[in-house]
């Protein structure tokens, strides 16, 4: 099986960035354990503050993955645009974020992602990652 993780915006940054909501974890040192917790998965790991970029890598792997996680931060709640490329391809994309988006500023609950998912997963920290796998087994 094929997986490919892709983090949108900000979330380099995890570790630094708004400890109390996001943990004091990196997003490498996580990925390092799930690779160790899932070793009969070849998986994948992708970053960009970048939209365009996102898409293009949604498109590249959208149609030879057997899944893609997507955390699409900020973009989740702006990007017709990714949203439109997750409509566009045929791999499932199960949506992921790590804090509960229900629970912080309105304009986060709005996800352009959401109708265009195989599923969601909202709130349980890295974790959700891990969920995400599990649910493609």
């Amino acid at each position: 099986m094929k997986l490919i993780i892709i983090n949108g915006p900000n979330l380099n940054l995890l570790g630094k960035r708004e400890p109390e909501i996001y943990g004091n974890a990196t997003f490498e040192d996580y990925y390092k354990k799930l690779q160790e917790k899932f070793p009969n998965i070849v998986l994948e790991y992708y970053q960009s503050n970048i939209e365009g970029e996102i898409i293009n890598k949604l498109h590249e792997k959208g149609f030879t993955f057997d899944g893609i996680i997507l955390n699409a931060g900020a973009y989740t709640h702006t990007s017709i645009g990714i949203g439109d490329a997750i409509k566009g391809i045929t791999t499932p994309v199960i949506e992921v974020h790590i804090s509960n988006t229900f629970s912080r500023e309105s304009f986060r609950h709005q996800s352009y992602i959401s109708p265009n998912a195989k599923g969601v997963i909202i709130g349980f920290g890295l974790q959700s990652y891990d969920l995400a796998i599990q649910s493609f087994l």
